[in-house]
C-alpha cells in the first residue's frame, strides 16, 4: 500500500513503548530522551530515524534473531542488535556508517539467497519488510550460489526434502514454509498478544521451520484460533491472506469500528476501489490495541453474500410469496398498514424493536420513531433481552447502568472474578488481554456451571473454579459476600467513607446469617465450602479486584439481584474508583451499551431518564416538536402477549431475529402471526421475516456512518467504507418510513441526529464527530464536567453520590427438575459463531462451527444410552428440538450445554418465558430438559422447515 499514508503515531516502531524514568541519549547527532527501558531502536524511531529491522516489531518483545539493527555505540565493543539494547544516559549512538552498511547487506544477502525471487508475482509484492529491508540496505547482489534451498528442487536433482509445500487448509489464510526467514514474529504473536500458543519453530539451524500444533497438524486442525496476529506479524508472504491474493494488495484504508461482539475493537478497513481486501487491527484503538479474533479480521464476507436482499419487498399475507417493489412503494404499503391499525386498534398497538447491532444514530431514529410519529412508548430491544438487569442492578447500587472502567484497568488487575461469562470465546480480544495479565501473575476465580477454557488451557490456569448449579448464582456470590463479612476481610475504611453506612448496616445483618455460610449453601448450589471460603479470601486480600460478567448473570429470573450482589462484592473490597477494579459487564453484541443508552426502552428516554417525569418529556419535546406520552409502552413479551389478545397489530424491527434469539419460539411465532403487518429492517430474510409482511433491506456496518458504543462506555466512529448495496444507509430508511407515516424529518448525515443527541441528553453532551475525529475514541459521560470523556468511574464519589447495599434474598427460579426433566440447560456461545449466526454462517466460519451440538457428561450420556455424535431429543415443557451430542466432561453430571447460532436447532424452542423480576430479562441459563435417543428431526423442526420455505418464497421479476 505505497500511497497510504501512515500516520506518524501508527509507524512500527520495533519494540513495545515502556514506562519509566526519562533517558535522554544522542542518536546520529540527534538527541532524543525517552522513558527508561526503551529500545535503542524504538528510541531512534522516535527520533525519525528508522533502522532496519525483520524480526522486530513493536507488538511483541524484541527478540534480537535478524542482525538487520545492528549499531554502533560510542564506548561499546562490536555492533549490538538497537531492538535488545536498551537506552542508557548520555548513551551516543551511530546507526548509519559503511560498516553498518556491510554488515546489514551481509545479512540481507544470506536471506535472500534461501528466498523465492518471485516478487513480481508474490501476493505480498508491495507490502513485504523483506523486499523493504533489501531496497533500504541498498542490496543489489546475491553472492552465495545455495546448494540446497527451502523453495526449489534443482534440476536433476533428487526431490528436495527442504521443500514443504503450501499449507492451505485454514478458510483466510495460507502457509508458505518456502518463503519463512525463521524470524520467529508469528510464534511470539500467537503467545505474547494472542495467548494460545498453537505455533513454535520446530527442527534447528537450516532445518528450523514454522509450526502449526504438533507433528503432522496443519493450520485448520491445531489450536490456532484464526485471530489473524500470526498473519499481521509476518513480514513476507509467508502467512497470508487469501483475499490478498485473490484480489491485490489493497491501496487505501478507512478507519471503522467492528460489528461483533461489544469489545468495539478498531480496524483499517484496507480497500481496492470499492472492494474490501482485507480488515486489519487499528494500532490506534484503545479498546483492541491492535489486536482482532476470527470474527472481525475475517468474517466479513456476509456483506456481498448473495443471500442478502437488497430490494425492498412486500405481501399481502405471510402466506404469500415476496414481490419485489421500489422504495417507495414499500414504504407507502408499510406506513399505510401501520395507520390502519391504529386506527382501528389506537395509538399504542404498534411499536418498534430497535437493533444492538445498528449504531447509535440509528437506534435513537427508531425509538424517535414509536415516541415523535407513532405516539406511543412501545420500543424495546435485544439490550434487554441480555443485559438489562445490568443496567438495574448498577443504577440501584452505583446510580449508573454500565460498567465502571475501561479495557486497560485489566493490566492493573491482581485477582480477576470472571462469573457468567466465557471471554475467550464471546469476547476474545478481551480475553486475550486477561490472558496476558494471568500470565503475568494475576489470580483468576471462574464462577460457571462449565468448565472454560480459562479454568486450564496453555499457560493460564484459575487459582479455584466455583462449578455452581445453573440458578444458584445469587447463593454464590452472598455466601463469597458472608465469608468477607464474617471474617473481618471487609474494607471499612471505603464503606465509610464512600458507602451509606445505614444501608450497609442493614445488608450485615442480612449477609451475616449463617444460611448465607457456604457450608449451608453447599447442598444448594453444588459448590464444595471449603473452596468457595478459600475463593471469597483471595478476591478480599489480593490486591485490586476485578469482577467480569456476562450473559451468565443476567439471563436469569434473579438476574438484576445477582448484579446487585456483585456490586455489593465491590463495595465489600474497596474495589471502585481506580485502575484495576470495578464491575465490568461484557455486552455481548457490538451496540447493546448504544442502544440502552439510546433509549430503547419503553420506560426510558435517551439517557436513561424516566419517561414519567414531564421535566424530561419537556426536553424532547421541545426538540421533536410534538406531545409524548408519559405512559410507560411494551416490552417485547408484552407486545407478543397483546398481539395474540388482538390488542396489538404492527411493529417494525430493526436489525433483530427475535424469533431465533428471544425465549420460548412458539410464543413469539404466534404472537408474529397474529399481527397484521410486520416490518422486517435487516440484511438477509431471517426467521422472524417468515412472519413479515415487510421486508426492508438493511446496510451492513461497512456501508454507514455512525457510531457504536462497546462494553467499556466507548463512543467510537463507524465509517463508511462502500456503497451501500441497497441504495441507502439504516437511519436513511428509518427517516424515509417515518416521513411516509407524516413526519417531516430532513437529517443529511448521521453527524446531525448526533448534534440531536448531543442536545438532549447529557451523558453525550460533549460528543460530536470533530471531538471523535480529533480524539479517536471518548467514553461517556462526555460532559462539560469531563470534556474529554470518563474512562474510570466512581473515582471520588458514585454518581448516586453514596454506593448503595442492597440486600440479595435467594429466591429459586420457578423453572425446576423433576422425573420427566431431571437435567439443567444452559446456552452460551463460541468463538467463531455470533449470536443467531445471520452473519457469521454466511462466511467460512462454518469450517469450525457448522452446527449447534449438546454438551453432556459421560455419565448422564451412558444413562440414557449415548455416544459422541450421536442425534439426540432436548425437550422441555416449552417444546423440543434434536441435534448431535458432544460428550465432554467440560459440564457437571446434572447440565447440558448448546449454543444457538444455528436455525434448524433453534435452541430456544426449549426455552421458558420465567424471566428476571424486575426486567423481564429471559432465563435462557436454566430450562429443566429430558434428553434421550433420536432417529432425526423433531416434528416441530420439520414443520418449521416446511413453513420457512413457504415463508422466503420470491416471485420472478417480471
Amino acid at each position: 500500500m505505497k500511497d497510504f499514508i501512515i500516520p506518524w503515531e501508527m509507524r512500527d516502531k520495533g519494540t513495545p513503548a515502556k514506562t519509566g524514568a526519562p533517558v535522554t541519549l544522542t542518536i546520529d547527532g540527534i538527541a532524543v530522551t525517552v522513558p527508561e527501558g526503551t529500545s535503542v531502536m524504538r528510541a531512534a524511531s522516535e527520533a525519525g530515524i528508522q533502522v532496519p529491522k525483520l524480526c522486530a516489531t513493536d507488538s511483541v518483545e524484541a527478540f534480537g534473531s535478524c542482525r538487520l539493527c545492528v549499531v554502533e555505540i560510542e564506548g561499546r565493543r562490536g555492533t549490538p542488535a538497537s531492538c535488545t539494547t536498551p537506552v542508557a544516559p548520555g548513551m551516543v549512538v551511530h546507526t548509519q556508517n559503511d560498516k553498518l552498511r556491510r554488515l546489514r547487506r551481509g545479512v540481507m544477502e544470506l536471506y535472500i539467497s534461501d528466498h523465492p525471487l518471485d516478487c513480481l508475482t508474490c501476493a505480498a509484492n508491495g507490502d513485504c519488510e523483506l523486499q523493504d529491508m533489501a531496497g533500504a540496505v541498498g542490496l543489489r547482489d546475491v553472492r552465495y550460489e545455495p546448494q540446497a534451498t527451502h523453495f526449489e528442487t534443482r534440476s536433476g536433482e533428487a526431490p528436495n526434502a527442504r521443500y514443504i509445500p503450501k499449507d492451505e487448509s485454514n478458510p483466510y489464510f495460507t502457509y508458505d514454509p518456502s518463503k519463512c526467514i525463521v524470524c520467529s514474529r508469528c510464534v511470539r504473536a500467537c503467545e505474547e498478544v494472542q495467548g494460545t500458543f498453537a505455533l513454535t519453530i520446530q527442527g534447528r539451524g537450516f532445518d528450523s521451520r514454522v509450526s502449526a500444533g504438533m507433528a503432522g497438524q496443519d493450520f485448520l486442525s491445531s489450536d490456532c484460533v484464526s485471530c489473524g496476529a500470526c498473519v499481521q506479524a509476518c513480514p513476507t508472504a509467508t502467512l497470508q491472506e487469501k483475499s490478498v491474493i485473490d484480489l491485490g494488495t489493497p491501496t487505501r484504508s478507512v478507519v471503522t469500528t467492528c460489528a461483533y461482539c461489544g469489545v468495539g475493537c478498531s480496524f483499517r478497513a484496507e480497500i481496492n476501489g470499492d472492494q474490501l481486501v482485507r480488515m486489519v487491527p487499528h494500532k490506534g484503538g484503545e479498546a483492541n490495541r491492535g489486536h482482532s479474533c476470527v470474527k472481525g479480521r475475517f468474517a466479513y464476507g456476509y456483506a456481498t453474500h448473495p443471500d442478502r436482499i437488497l430490494k425492498p419487498m412486500i405481501r399481502e399475507r405471510i402466506e404469500d410469496p415476496w414481490r419485489e417493489v421500489s422504495w417507495e412503494e414499500a414504504l407507502s404499503f408499510a406506513a399505510g398498514r401501520l395507520r390502519a391499525a391504529q386506527e382501528k386498534h389506537g395509538p399504542r398497538s404498534i411499536g418498534v424493536i430497535t437493533s444492538s447491532r445498528c449504531t447509535n444514530e440509528e437506534t435513537f431514529l427508531v425509538q424517535k420513531l414509536t415516541r415523535a410519529v407513532f405516539g406511543n412508548n412501545n420500543t424495546d430491544t435485544c439490550a434487554r433481552v441480555c443485559h438489562s438487569p445490568t443496567g438495574y442492578g448498577l443504577g440501584q447500587t452505583f446510580g449508573t447502568s454500565a460498567g465502571t472502567q475501561d479495557f486497560d484497568s485489566v493490566e492493573h488487575t491482581d485477582v480477576v472474578i470472571v462469573i457468567g461469562a466465557n471471554p475467550t470465546d464471546g469476547h476474545p480480544v478481551f480475553g486475550s488481554r486477561l490472558k496476558k495479565r494471568l500470565r503475568a501473575g494475576a489470580k483468576l476465580i471462574v464462577i460457571d456451571p462449565r468448565r472454560i477454557d480459562l479454568v486450564k488451557s496453555a499457560h493460564v490456569a484459575a487459582s479455584h473454579h466455583l462449578a455452581l448449579r445453573p440458578g444458584t448464582n445469587v447463593a454464590v456470590v452472598s455466601a463469597l459476600a458472608h465469608v468477607i463479612v464474617t471474617e473481618g476481610l471487609a474494607d471499612e475504611a471505603f464503606i465509610r467513607e464512600r458507602c451509606d453506612w445505614d444501608d450497609y448496616q442493614h445488608y450485615v445483618e442480612f449477609i451475616r446469617d449463617p444460611r448465607h455460610a457456604p457450608e449451608a449453601t453447599e447442598a444448594l448450589t453444588g459448590v464444595p465450602a471449603a473452596e468457595l471460603r478459600a475463593a471469597a479470601r483471595l478476591f478480599a486480600t489480593g490486591g485490586n479486584g476485578a469482577i467480569y460478567y456476562g450473559l451468565g448473570v443476567t439471563e436469569h429470573s434473579q438476574g438484576s439481584t445477582t448484579v446487585m450482589g456483585i456490586a455489593n462484592l465491590a463495595m465489600l473490597t474497596g474495589n471502585i474508583g481506580r485502575k484495576g477494579v470495578g464491575v465490568n459487564p461484557l455486552r455481548g453484541q457490538n451496540n447493546v451499551q448504544g442502544s440502552c443508552d439510546m433509549g430503547s426502552f419503553p420506560h426510558e428516554l435517551p439517557g436513561y431518564r424516566h419517561v414519567k417525569n414531564a421535566d424530561v418529556r419537556a426536553i424532547f419535546e421541545a426538540a421533536w416538536g410534538v406531545s409524548i406520552d408519559p405512559e410507560p409502552g411494551l416490552r417485547i413479551p408484552n407486545m407478543l402477549d397483546a398481539a395474540v389478545e388482538g390488542t396489538f397489530k404492527g411493529i417494525y424491527i430493526q436489525g433483530e431475529d427475535i424469533l431465533q434469539s428471544d425465549p420460548d419460539t412458539k410464543h413469539v411465532a404466534a404472537g408474529l402471526a397474529a399481527m397484521d403487518c410486520v416490518v422486517v429492517h435487516d440484511l438477509f430474510l431471517n426467521e422472524t421475516a417468515n412472519y413479515a409482511h415487510v421486508f426492508l433491506p438493511g446496510s451492513t456496518f461497512l456501508e454507514k456512518d455512525g457510531t457504536f458504543t462497546n462494553a467499556e462506555r466507548r463512543i467510537n466512529r463507524v465509517r463508511r467504507v462502500m456503497t451501500p448495496l441497497n441504495g441507502m444507509a439504516d437511519w436513511e430508511v428509518t427517516q424515509a418510513l417515518a416521513n411516509a407515516m407524516g413526519a417531516n424529518w430532513s437529517y443529511g448525515h448521521p453527524s446531525e441526529i448526533m448534534a440531536e443527541i448531543a442536545a438532549t441528553t447529557p451523558s453525550f453532551a460533549r460528543v460530536t464527530y470533530d471531538l471523535l475525529e480529533e480524539k479517536g475514541s471518548v467514553q461517556w459521560p462526555c460532559n462539560d464536567a469531563a470534556p474529554d470523556g470518563t474512562p474510570l468511574m466512581h473515582v471520588d464519589g458514585f454518581v448516586r453520590g453514596k454506593g448503595r447495599f442492597i440486600v440479595t434474598e435467594y429466591v429459586a427460579t420457578d423453572e425446576r427438575t423433576g422425573p420427566r426433566f431431571p437435567l439443567l440447560l444452559t446456552t452460551g456461545r463460541i468463538l467463531s459463531q455470533y449470536n443467531v449466526g445471520a452473519q457469521t454462517r454466511r462466511t467460512e466460519n462454518t469450517a469450525w462451527h457448522d452446527e449447534d451440538v449438546l454438551e453432556i457428561h459421560p455419565h448422564d450420556a451412558e444413562n440414557r444410552g449415548l455416544h459422541d455424535g450421536d442425534w439426540v431429543r432436548l425437550a422441555s415443557r416449552a417444546g423440543e428440538t434434536t441435534l448431535r451430542a458432544q460428550i465432554t466432561d467440560r459440564v457437571s453430571p446434572g447440565v447440558v450445554y448448546t449454543t444457538f447460532h444455528h436455525p434448524d436447532t433453534q435452541a430456544n424452542v426449549v426455552t421458558t418465558d420465567y424471566s428476571d423480576w424486575a426486567t423481564n430479562c429471559p432465563e435462557y441459563k436454566v430450562t429443566a430438559v429430558q434428553v434421550s435417543a433420536s432417529n432425526g428431526p423433531s416434528e416441530w423442526q420439520e414443520d418449521y422447515a416446511a413453513q420457512a420455505a413457504l415463508a422466503r418464497r420470491i416471485e420472478a421479476a417480471e
